[in-house]
């Protein structure tokens, strides 16, 4: 299986870049969630620059969040500076939008920017609609301003159906985040394979499926749910239980452990499931190293479901199951160090 990584965007992550290209991964993501990190078409143009071979992805850009002109001009520009090494992940914003207040969009939204996406990137011209007005357009410029002849990788985010049935209809591959179950990641292709029936991207194109999680190896009788694997998965169950207490119907389907979780998260934040304002003490911080004193919330149950915590052993066997089930490439979000996190990866998978 490949290895990846994913963090957060700011400038300075291109040093990360470099090494995780001199450790040979596959590719290097950064995350686009605009009132949480920084811009990722700046901080990935600064990792284009600085590498060679590395893929770079964006994971993940929404409708809700840029027009499909403004981000196809982002991807295509990164094109310029790491020809044929961009990927393009996009989805409906379920976390961007919620950072802000607000539902994430639709997915025949999802589709129609992805679609609008695809065709911009590769120099077609398209429909675009705001409203009831639609207009063909295209870029006006190439060469040097944007790179329409290397190829983009799209990939949509699923955790269900119909985004995985968008990619499918699209031709694009799959990201999906702490979603280690295999018999999930079988029905995510079995969705996509359907809805590409019938399309000019047909059941059997190529497209890739990536999985994000955090990586934890055990030492020799470590615990496997003591301070250090709690700090390294954290941020994974942290984001879990923001969802859950920004979106109580999601709640009301967790565990009696899990909702208590939940609670005691509003009541540390000052906040509750209703607040309009919900949303600006829920998610500072998000998907960062965790603070010691929210240790307790990362309950075990929720820790072996979204991040790889074992030994060197138990680890290849979950990785070798995954890869059975489709997956082709590991992406880790490193928090503690993620050097040494990469490095570690690397390791595992060799």
């Amino acid at each position: 299986m490949r290895a990846g990584v994913v963090v957060a965007a700011h400038p300075g992550v291109e040093d990360l870049a470099v090494r995780a290209e001199e450790l040979g991964l596959h590719s290097f993501w950064v995350n686009d969630t605009p009132m949480v990190h920084g811009d990722p078409f700046v901080a990935l143009s600064l990792c284009a620059k600085a590498t060679r071979h590395i893929k770079l992805g964006i994971g993940v850009t929404s409708p809700a969040l840029r027009s499909a002109p403004a981000a196809a001009s982002g991807f295509a520009s990164l094109n310029t500076l790491a020809p044929g090494r961009i990927i393009c992940g996009v989805g409906t914003g379920n976390t961007a939008r919620r950072t802000l207040g607000m539902p994430p969009t639709t997915a025949a939204a999802l589709e129609n920017f992805t679609a609008t996406l695809q065709d911009l990137c590769a120099g077609r011209s398209t429909a675009y609609r705001e409203g009831d007005r639609v207009r063909d357009i295209r870029f006006l410029h190439t060469g040097a301003h944007v790179n329409t002849t290397d190829p983009v990788e799209f990939v949509v985010a699923a955790l269900g159906p119909k985004a995985a049935a968008v990619a499918g209809r699209r031709g694009a591959g799959l990201i999906s985040f702490g979603l280690l179950d295999p018999t999930a990641w079988h029905a995510l292709h079995d969705a996509r394979r359907q809805a590409a029936h019938g399309t000019l991207h047909g059941p059997d194109s190529p497209a890739h499926s990536y999985v994000v999680t955090a990586l934890h190896l055990l030492r020799d009788n470590e615990d496997a749910h003591g301070d250090a694997a709690r700090d390294a998965t954290g941020h994974l169950v942290l984001s879990l239980l923001d969802y859950a207490a920004d979106t109580p119907a999601f709640a009301g389907q967790l565990g009696p452990d899990q909702r208590e979780a939940v609670r005691e998260l509003l009541d540390r934040r000052g906040t509750t499931a209703t607040a309009p304002d919900r949303y600006t003490k829920l998610y500072p911080n998000y998907l960062g190293r965790i603070a010691p004193q929210d240790r307790d919330l990362v309950l075990p149950s929720l820790m072996n479901t979204l991040a790889l915590v074992g030994t060197r052993d138990d680890l290849r066997t979950r990785i070798t199951t995954l890869e059975q089930a489709g997956i082709d490439e590991l992406l880790i979000q490193p928090v503690i160090d993620p050097p040494t996190e990469m490095t570690q990866l690397t390791e595992l998978l060799t």
